[in-house]
């Protein structure tokens, strides 16, 4: 008697325990989640099937790759804690007390997740005490990285936006940050997390340390670390395929998808990865944008610094995509993103929520999810930006700053009233040599343009073209980067002309796999299920359409996101056969000085 007693009140605890859990489960996050129910076999198997599928793209390493990592990071450590010594003897203080002031090295970002791929950077923080200046980091520790026999190609970018010395150390490329905290000493415990440590500190020193918690607000509010990582790699393999991951060229960056990824795990906090990455792209496919991405409820700290918020701020409501980051102060990480931007990643959502539907019904495979569309049969106009240097530093430096700028001539586009879509392809691609100039460093960005249904339609696009190209040489000449055999040069081609400019067998290559696809027998049925409802073909639909419906009531004065069942944006509908098919366009040609203008070229 007493032991069926004792095994009741066991099981009684245990239930209680249980309910519990599924009680905190339910309402981390904004909102309260979807589903807290447990995982099938069959959502293990898709998971074991969806992390086979990954290795191929060399998203993990190896055991030795981590250790060298943790090797090369210990030294860094090493580094800035005798750099740290060091000056603070030489502000007079007694070696006795320098020893013990500290000073720490933080990851953040992709490594700090544990989503890195192989061979990938990794992002770096040196927090140091109060007597230590920003100009000893950009001085005498730059000075100590360069003596080092293992570091290579250091650069230092002190008049960036986030100040940045960028290295590789022992093969492995680091960008490291420097924030100067209000305290005589860093402790090896350290936890950056409490906001109190952004009191008087500079904007410098406070976007330093926006990196690092961020990322460990993102981790301690996902309910199960290691379902968000495997869903997360998939993720970021998805965007990157599909040519969709740029936060500079105004998609999403790592961080961004990182927060949509983790506001799915509050949504299904016992979902495996693999039922993670379907109800990702049901939930965002589905999204009421501009309504925020928010993992949890704004902080009220107050310490002077801007933060989001479309109350008080009148920029923030123009923000297309909000996502909003969790640590104080709160930013939108998407503000780059346009209306072009978002309606090709919408549509991307869409695709991947039938191809996903199709991979749990068994109907696919997860190889599926991870083939690259075909930009370049997709559109039959384009404007090529061609940027010229003549040695590899010059290019790679008039690269990036570029790269920083296209999203300004994607707006110029936008606001041509005959252009509906202007499709930035994030990857650079290497001139022909039969095309490049002698000695000449040359890289392209490619811009596919969707024109308005009008008969014999006349564009010009000059003016576009020269403000872009204006504005990227006055920039700099401002900062002082520009340098002979810096040129910038922007050209309309037809599709037909694309031989001129990229290898026969990337375009065989595509048109290769589009025949394959329009051949593939779910072709048809995606595409009308892509004009309708999608979420009907989940299992548990009446489930979520309740709770998705629930959460899409607006609540801006409380920063509530919301899941939506309905795409309400025009953007979203354009249809690219269609467009194709019924257009009849005669772009006028950009003359010489638009093609060459002379503000962009630097001789």
């Amino acid at each position: 008697m007493w032991q069926s007693q004792a095994v009741q009140n066991a099981q009684n605890n245990k239930e209680n325990q249980a309910q519990r859990n599924d009680d905190r489960l339910m309402t981390l996050g904004m909102t309260s989640a979807i589903s807290v129910a447990p995982p099938k076999p069959a959502d293990l198997l898709k998971t074991k099937e969806l992390e086979e599928s990954l290795k191929p793209f060399d998203v993990f390493e190896s055991e030795q790759e981590l250790n060298h990592r943790m090797l090369i990071l210990g030294k860094l450590y090493n580094l800035v804690k005798q750099w740290i010594k060091d000056i603070s003897v030489r502000h007079n203080m007694p070696e006795s007390v320098a020893e013990h002031v500290g000073g720490k090295v933080y990851t953040f970002g992709s490594y700090r997740l544990g989503v890195h791929n192989k061979g990938a950077d990794i992002d770096a923080l040196c927090v140091a005490p109060r007597h230590i200046d920003r100009s000893d980091f950009f001085s005498s520790f730059y000075e100590l990285l360069n003596q080092h026999p293992e570091v290579t190609d250091l650069r230092a970018v002190e008049e960036a936006f986030v100040p940045v010395i960028k290295m590789n150390f022992g093969g492995i490329e680091i960008d490291m940050l420097f924030a100067r905290l209000s305290l005589k000493e860093i402790p090896d415990s350290m936890d950056l997390r409490d906001d109190m440590l952004l009191k008087n500190l500079n904007q410098k020193c406070v976007r330093s340390l926006n990196g690092c918690r961020v990322t460990d607000e993102i981790l301690r509010l996902v309910p199960n670390i290691e379902n968000f990582r495997l869903a997360l790699r998939a993720i970021k393999l998805w965007a990157k395929r599909h040519g969709i991951y740029s936060n500079a060229l105004g998609y999403l960056g790592g961080v961004s998808w990182a927060m949509l990824v983790a506001r799915t795990c509050q949504l299904y906090p016992n979902a495996t990865s693999a039922t993670l990455v379907h109800k990702f792209f049901l939930i965002f496919s589905k999204w009421q944008w501009p309504q925020p991405v928010l993992l949890k409820q704004p902080s009220n700290v107050n310490l002077g610094f801007a933060v989001w918020d479309p109350r008080v701020n009148i920029q923030d409501r123009y923000h297309l995509m909000p996502i909003i980051t969790p640590a104080y102060p709160q930013q939108n990480s998407t503000f780059n993103v346009s209306l072009s931007t978002r309606t090709i990643i919408m549509e991307e959502f869409k695709l991947g929520l039938l191809i996903t539907d199709d991979i749990m019904l068994g109907k696919s495979s997860w190889d599926k999810l991870f083939e690259p569309p075909p930009f370049f049969l997709k559109y039959k106009h384009f404007i090529v930006l061609l940027v010229m240097a003549e040695t590899s530093d010059d290019h790679l430096e008039w690269c990036g700053l570029v790269e920083s700028k296209v999203r300004l001539l994607i707006g110029n586009l936008e606001r041509n009233q005959y252009i509906t879509l202007a499709h930035i392809n994030p990857e650079s691609f290497a001139m022909l040599e039969s095309q490049k100039e002698p000695n000449a460093h040359c890289s392209m960005w490619f811009i596919g343009l969707e024109f308005a249904k009008t008969e014999n339609l006349n564009v010009d696009l000059t003016r576009d073209i020269q403000i872009f190209t204006k504005t990227v040489n006055k920039h700099a000449t401002t900062i002082q980067m520009l340098k002979e055999g810096m040129r910038l040069e922007a050209r309309y081609v037809k599709r037909k002309q694309l031989s001129q400019y990229l290898s026969p067998g990337l375009i065989k290559r595509e048109r290769k796999s589009s025949i394959t696809k329009s051949q593939s027998n779910g072709t048809t049925e995606n595409r009308k299920r892509l004009s309708g409802d999608a979420a009907g073909s989940d299992n548990d639909a009446p489930v979520k359409k309740t709770r998705l419906s629930e959460e899409i009531t607006p609540q801006m004065s409380s920063f509530d996101d919301s899941s939506n069942n309905s795409v309400n944006d025009s953007n979203s509908n354009l249809s690219v056969a269609e467009s194709e098919s019924s257009l009849s366009t005669n772009i006028l040609p950009l003359p010489a000085s638009a093609t060459a203008p002379q503000e962009a070229v630097c001789t």
